[in-house]
């Protein structure tokens, strides 16, 4: 069994930066698929970015470029580097693993909850 814990959330201006941290525990040997998510009340569930036991990422446009998702194998620790955030960055962000393949934003969409492991949120809010 697999358990994800977020910290580093935080209150920054627009144009800030901020890094999320995933600690990730249990067996996580072998394929491993890897996300973090954003929900704002009253909407949607939006995937941010995922990453693979690779190495491989997958962005949603509205992040790309800005957002950096990484991991340290060593450390079971999953990471968001957010740089440039803006108002709209604001949001709940969860890390989870997903039992997903391929682990990329889109297929990640489409799998049942039932195969999703959640952290329990970590708040981001940027405002003036």
């Amino acid at each position: 069994q697999v358990h994800l814990m977020e910290s580093g959330g935080d209150s920054v201006q627009p144009g800030g930066s901020l890094r999320l941290s995933c600690a990730v525990s249990g067996d996580t040997s072998g394929r491993l698929c890897l996300g973090w998510f954003r929900q704002v009340p009253g909407k949607e569930r939006e995937g941010v970015a995922s990453i693979d036991e690779h190495g491989s990422t997958d962005y949603a446009p509205a992040v790309n470029v800005r957002f950096t998702i990484s991991q340290d194998k060593a450390k079971n620790a999953l990471y968001l580097q957010m740089n440039s955030l803006k108002p709209e960055d604001t949001a709940m962000y969860y890390c989870a693993r997903v039992l997903s393949f391929p682990c990329a934003l889109a297929p990640i969409s489409r799998t049942p909850l039932e195969f999703y492991t959640w952290g329990q949120g970590t708040q981001v809010t940027v405002s003036s």
